[in-house]
């Protein structure tokens, strides 16, 4: 726990009580402050009750004598409107933030020097945020991983001149902390996304590029025009920045070249680290996400002897084009985090041939946007309520079985791979759906795709595997 020094003995309003919540109001009644909690659950209320934090219906309380207004990242600030705490906040004067913020104060306050690595972007945080932690970690430095990922970052040890923290950062969460400022800020990309939380794109991107701005160097893929046009800007304004691109030779800065990760200074090119053999890092979605905590763990003074030995044994992420296991020349790739098209497209982009399960709960565009992708598609198994409409899709141009069930498609998938003559293939579970037809969510179901390759005769578990 952090305890949130910084509003020491002032009094402070926090709604949303969560488990970022709890941990937040918890770690601003370690810190010393007078806290007045809510929740529009009534449930959240009496467990934050049951563990010591004061609850009061925020509606019901004189907002002037508050110092701050702690909001959970969840909650609405600006679109489609201000939730009502935040416009009782505003009328009476009362700065907004959330964790983030609180996070940056303290590192200021008890050790501003610690390495402070934020991340964000719409695609691949997570996994870069864990890509750097690990390669931190395993070069022995003490790293602290949270944030948007894993622990609530005031569930983190305290900030100490060596401990390093690696923060994934959503554009909710940077929106409330106006003061980040990380040693190294990482921007990886921006396409439209959360527009119903942000307004237009304009302003989704505007709260994103706030997080490189703050930082004393900012990191920032340029392989699309918002984020470029972001570094152009940064670098007008005197910051110091570094490109990084999966597909353009940049003239300074960090790209790829097929699995090398080179870097591009004063008009000498050098290799840096491969990604070639490192199956958790496949495709070039990924050599975006290790270039970016690449040039992040350099920047903190790692040297690349620990860099590419944080490559090699990086896991990769459950459900993020996980591998599960291998049997013979198949192997069984868990993508279920894959809920849409544009999702799926980075692992179908990975492999040349493929037996591919796909279906669920349908999202708008079903899988058409995938159809560049179809040669790669030995066969499909479709599952749960997109089967039929995604069998009309594939046509004539795909093979394919309607499974039902997530079980059966992996039995159909798993002997009609081991019958593929054509060298290495992959089982890939990328279902470009939503889950909730036949699933909890899209971790519950790849659990079950996990469980029923590791249920096969022959399976060889890959190392990691959870």
């Amino acid at each position: 726990m952090i305890p949130a020094t910084s509003l020491s003995g002032k009094k402070v309003a926090l709604f949303g009580l969560g488990g970022s919540g709890i941990a937040t109001a918890r770690a601003l009644i370690d810190g010393g402050a007078d806290v007045t909690a809510w929740d529009d659950n009534p449930e959240s209320v009496t467990k934050a009750g049951a563990q010591g934090i004061s609850t009061v219906d925020l509606r019901q309380v004189d907002w002037s004598g508050f110092a701050s207004f702690v909001l959970s990242p969840g909650v609405p600030l600006t679109h489609p409107k201000p939730h009502w705490t935040v416009d009782l906040a505003r009328g009476a004067g009362v700065e907004v933030i959330g964790d983030i913020e609180l996070f940056a104060r303290e590192r200021r306050r008890a050790s501003p020097d610690a390495p402070f690595i934020a991340i964000t972007g719409t695609n691949g945080k997570s996994t870069t945020t864990a890509l750097t932690a690990h390669m931190l970690s395993s070069a022995g430095r003490d790293t602290q991983m949270g944030g948007n990922i894993g622990r609530a970052v005031m569930t983190l040890d305290p900030p100490t001149p060596d401990r390093h923290y690696v923060v994934e950062c959503s554009s909710y969460q940077i929106d409330l902390a106006p003061s980040v400022n990380p040693t190294a800020g990482l921007l990886l990309n921006l396409t439209p996304d959360h527009l119903d939380r942000h307004g237009t794109m304009q302003h989704y991107a505007a709260i994103k590029e706030r997080l490189v701005a703050g930082s004393e160097t900012a990191i920032i893929g340029v392989d699309d025009i918002y984020c470029a046009q972001v570094a152009d800007r940064l670098e007008r304004a005197g910051h110091d920045v570094i490109r990084i691109s999966k597909r353009l030779a940049v003239t300074d800065g960090y790209f790829a070249d097929g699995f090398a990760l080179l870097r591009a200074q004063g008009g000498r090119i050098t290799q840096i680290a491969t990604l070639e053999d490192i199956g958790s890092l496949r495709g070039q979605h990924n050599a975006q996400n290790a270039l970016a905590a690449v040039a992040a763990c350099l920047r903190v003074g790692l040297d690349l002897k620990d860099i590419q030995h944080g490559l090699d044994s990086f896991p990769g992420l459950a459900h993020r084009m996980e591998q599960i296991g291998r049997k013979g020349n198949v192997l069984f790739v868990n993508d279920s985090k894959a809920t849409n098209a544009d999702a799926a497209a980075p692992a179908l982009s990975s492999f040349p041939r493929i037996y591919w399960i796909a279906g669920g709960l349908p999202k708008e565009g079903g899988i058409e946007p995938l159809r560049s992708f179809f040669p790669r598609i030995a066969r499909a198994y479709l599952i749960g309520e997109a089967a039929p409409a995604f069998s009309a899709t594939l046509g004539e141009a795909v093979p394919y079985e309607i499974s039902g069930t997530l079980a059966a498609a992996v039995e159909h998938a798993a002997a009609d791979a081991a019958k593929d003559e054509a060298g290495d293939v992959v089982v890939l579970l990328s279902p470009a759906c939503a889950s909730f037809d036949q699933f909890k969510n899209f971790e519950v179901r790849g659990d079950a795709f996990r469980a029923a390759v590791l249920a096969l005769d022959g399976i060889e578990p890959i190392g990691g595997t959870r």
